[in-house]
């Protein structure tokens, strides 16, 4: 990154590497600063008339008012009110209502602390984690900047020390470190080479972020030519997190006007380590934001096969200003890569549970989004006092089958986190996930958040399955869980993929997705069937309970008993086991 600051859809993002500013002074008198109040007070203008037209009484127009107010909060980092009107009488205006001049200082400092606020320092050679440590110690010391420069125009505008001192994140909210690494690219991918890697991340949870969208429609289809082939990607625009997917290299290259997407993937998929993406070459490459002329979303995928490489593409556009585009097409191509692979990709949740009996088993939940995945799994969770001495999740979303040389079929995660809707999540556990969270548009439908929940090496363990059971959140039966004897029935259900939509993506109703999975298998339908029928016959015959649970997700009034019921009869039907 080029620029020293840029501000643009609520996003501030700070180049420590170009200006760092360790004094209040150098904050006061930085680019920066004057971009920001100038977006304020259009900002005021737009959406706070009435304070924004007592406040500009007295000044010629906005210009003026935006000049003297800049000056008149550097002058108070240093002077008195008493001091300042001393020295130039134009000042009054601000402090003829003080009350009035206090309130529009509140109001700036809420306005830039709801900012997305993102510093970023740029190494341009690999270190050995020195830089990393002057880079947090710079990070702190901005945040106490930030804070002193508010409290003490408070202060001396107020004639009086404050008595109470909220220790809020006033500067940063999260932090980039990138650097430069070669990569083994094809000569069609130069062009992407010059954008640096995300070599670390700092982030201050909550991080709370709004997109233009909340939901995600339609899936990824495959295109014919090669989006990224010849494309030249601006150093000053991009990032690069590269991410392990499963056991998957990809390189995510998000625009920075989407910078919450690229920070949610800290939350999601386990950061690669410099050995593992330098002198390399990836499985995957993503290009999440490219502005391509075209106003209408357009997301694909490619397969170059010449270069043994999986490409997405998502143009620049406020439709996929979702975190489900960054994050379903990533799965996308990681289901496709694992398929021609001989693996079956799973849509569904996985855990490992020792019941406090003693009794263990490792448990697949598979179904469409809003099928009741994860809530049966906040279930689980929510009864784990009750009948679970230890639990593990293996995956929250999507996984996949593997058959292993000894002929036992394995599971293995793609994520190391998951991303919810709050509204299924138990509201104690929702709180105690403030620390570590990225919320998404949390005072909204589908409002979402992205957790950690796991490690690299857990998922990438490989567990053997011992319960198989597709989640169905649309019949009410007072039986919840209920088993296959017939391997056709099994995968006739499996492959229906019948669920109904819960509103976390447009679709209505009653609808169904080939093997509740539209992130691969429902565009490689053929080769898929060959592998479910495969996977089946192995299952079966190392008998695996191949069965239904009815999470009554769907159904009225069973959003939150339903998936609890269907555990705790789960939990019954282990201990009969």
């Amino acid at each position: 990154m080029l620029q020293e600051f840029t501000l643009n859809r609520g996003r501030a993002i700070i180049n420590f590497t170009s200006k760092y500013c360790d004094n209040r002074r150098k904050i006061l008198t930085s680019y920066a600063y004057s971009r920001v109040v100038e977006s304020f007070i259009a900002h005021l203008r737009r959406d706070n008339p009435v304070i924004y037209e007592a406040f500009i009484q007295g000044f010629r127009d906005e210009d003026e008012l935006i000049r003297d107010f800049m000056e008149v909060i550097r002058l108070l980092s240093v002077c008195s009110v008493e001091e300042i009107l001393e020295v130039n009488n134009k000042y009054a205006p601000f402090f003829k209502d003080r009350d009035l001049f206090l309130e529009v200082v509140e109001l700036l400092y809420h306005y830039w602390r709801r900012m997305e606020r993102i510093a970023v320092v740029h190494n341009q050679r690999q270190g050995d984690g020195v830089q990393n440590v002057r880079f947090v110690q710079a990070y702190e010391l901005f945040n106490e900047l930030i804070l002193s420069i508010y409290r003490r125009t408070k202060e001396v505008v107020n004639g009086f020390a404050s008595k109470v001192y909220r220790q809020t994140t006033a500067g940063a909210n999260a932090g980039l470190i990138l650097m430069d690494a070669p990569w083994n690219y094809p000569m069609e991918y130069k062009g992407l080479s010059a954008i640096p890697f995300i070599n670390s991340i700092v982030i201050n949870p909550p991080y709370v972020t709004y997109t233009k969208k909340n939901t995600r429609d339609g899936i990824f289809r495959e295109h014919t030519l090669n989006p990224v082939a010849n494309m030249i990607l601006n150093e000053d625009e991009w990032f690069l997190y590269p991410a392990k997917v499963g056991d998957l290299l990809a390189f995510v290259y998000f625009h920075k006007d989407f910078m919450c997407h690229g920070l949610g993937l800290a939350n999601l998929f386990e950061l690669a380590q410099e050995d593992e993406y330098v002198g390399k070459k990836p499985d995957m490459i993503y290009i999440f934001g490219y502005p391509d002329g075209h106003e209408e979303k357009r997301t694909f995928y490619y397969k170059d096969k010449k270069n043994d490489i999986l490409i997405g593409y998502a143009n620049y556009c406020d439709e996929i200003d979702y975190f489900g585009y960054m994050k379903k097409m990533l799965l996308t191509l990681h289901n496709l890569k694992q398929m021609s692979r001989g693996n079956l990709p799973i849509h569904g949740a996985m855990v490992n549970i020792i019941l406090k009996n003693g009794r263990e088993a490792n448990i697949i939940i598979m179904g469409d989004s809003g099928a009741g995945k994860s809530e049966s799994l906040e279930a689980f969770r929510t009864l784990n006092e009750k009948y679970i001495r230890h639990m593990r999740v293996i995956f929250d979303d999507m996984g996949y089958l593997r058959l292993g040389d000894d002929g036992v079929v394995r599971a293995y995660g793609t994520e190391i986190g998951a991303f919810v809707r709050t509204d299924d999540l138990d509201p104690t556990y929702a709180f105690s996930q403030l620390d570590r969270g990225i919320y998404t548009n949390p005072d909204k439908v589908n409002a979402r958040v992205t957790i950690p929940i796991s490690t690299y090496e857990l998922i990438s363990k490989g567990f053997p399955v011992d319960y198989f059971l597709y989640a169905n959140n649309y019949e009410d039966v007072e039986k919840k869980i209920s088993l296959f004897s017939d391997m056709e029935e099994a995968i006739k259900v499996f492959e229906a993929g019948a669920r109904r939509a819960k509103g976390t993506t447009t679709e209505q109703g009653l609808v169904t997705s080939y093997f509740a999975n539209p992130f691969g298998p429902v565009q490689e339908q053929e080769l898929a069937g060959q592998l479910i029928r495969q996977f089946f016959t192995s299952l079966f015959e190392q008998n695996v309970k191949v069965g239904e649970m009815h999470t009554g997700l769907a159904v009225e009034g069973q959003s939150k008993t339903g998936p609890r019921a269907a555990a705790e009869e789960l939990f019954s039907m282990i201990n009969e086991d």
